[in-house]
């Protein structure tokens, strides 16, 4: 997934706008951050599947009005097998050439109880089937260094479901944002002992609101490290503080991946692009 000129790959990962307003908001961003040349973008779906047609849209508006490739999100959630055929076909319409196959949020977030429909998908490793099926794409998953709820957060049964992808078809997995090196080597180091080739993208949050990265972990169960925590105790409501320092640990974070040879850095944008183009230039991702 890497650009010729870099040894790790450099992605962004932007959620689907809910309005015109939004939308052109997106664009501005996009054009901002068109210039750093990144190996990927993608764009996800909200929680439920609720922002599937928006998301299915720009993903394809993107790749047509930049040239940058475009990773596409498919999740399980709310859609029949056969609305995933069609999904997966119109994006291979529009050129889309890779998906993260996931299996997604119920509404409520990755901690509710997960709801089959009849004739839907219950797991990402049976979307990865279904694309290997369809053919024609370069397929990733997710990653998830904290562990994922569903398996409750024990990382040996993550890394028997991700093997089990990589048997499937699945070339390359993004992992989740996360805050802590070590997460990311023990996933590398469990999955390597396996036998596995799968790459793992390291997924990087740069900080910039507490709010919203409060809510971000209540949804996903990452843990945010009390040494993290701890720095931000000084910054009060001031939004340039809290971004600086958001800043520096992402930065700090992706020098230790970039030392360990990571094989790419995805970074969760959020829709803005000011401290993704610091962190990059940083950690010389990009001139």
């Amino acid at each position: 997934m890497s650009n010729d000129q870099r040894a790790t790959s450099f992605s962004l990962e932007f959620f689907p706008p809910k309005d015109l307003a939004g939308e052109e908001r997106l664009w501005q961003v996009l054009a901002q951050l068109q210039p750093l040349k990144p190996d990927f973008v993608s764009v996800t779906y909200g929680a439920g599947g609720s922002t599937r047609d928006r998301t299915i849209r720009v993903t394809t508006e993107i790749t047509d009005r930049t040239q940058i490739p475009t990773v596409a999100h498919l999740t399980c959630v709310g859609s029949t097998r056969s609305e995933l055929v069609e999904v997966l076909n119109q994006y291979k319409k529009s050129g889309i050439k890779s998906i993260l196959a996931l299996r997604g949020d119920p509404q409520g977030g990755p901690t509710s109880e997960w709801q089959s429909i009849p004739t839907g998908l219950d797991h990402a490793d049976e979307l990865v089937e279904l694309a290997m099926q369809i053919g024609g794409f370069n397929i990733g998953v997710a990653a998830f260094p904290d562990g994922h709820p569903a398996s409750d957060f024990n990382l040996e049964k993550d890394v028997d479901v991700l093997l089990r992808k990589e048997q499937l078809g699945a070339t390359f997995a993004t992992t989740q944002f996360f805050f802590e090196f070590d997460k990311w080597q023990s996933i590398v180091d469990r999955l390597a002992k396996r036998g596995s080739n799968l790459p793992i993208i390291a997924g990087i949050l740069p900080i910039t609101n507490l709010k919203q990265l409060n809510r971000m972990v209540e949804l996903s169960g990452v843990t945010i490290p009390a040494h993290i925590s701890k720095r931000f105790e000084n910054a009060g409501d001031d939004l340039s503080e809290i971004k600086k320092i958001g800043i520096d640990i992402a930065t700090e974070l992706g020098s230790k991946l970039l030392a360990a040879k990571v094989p790419g850095i995805h970074f969760y944008t959020m829709n803005t692009a000011e401290s993704t183009i610091v962190i990059a230039k940083n950690l010389g991702l990009v001139k």
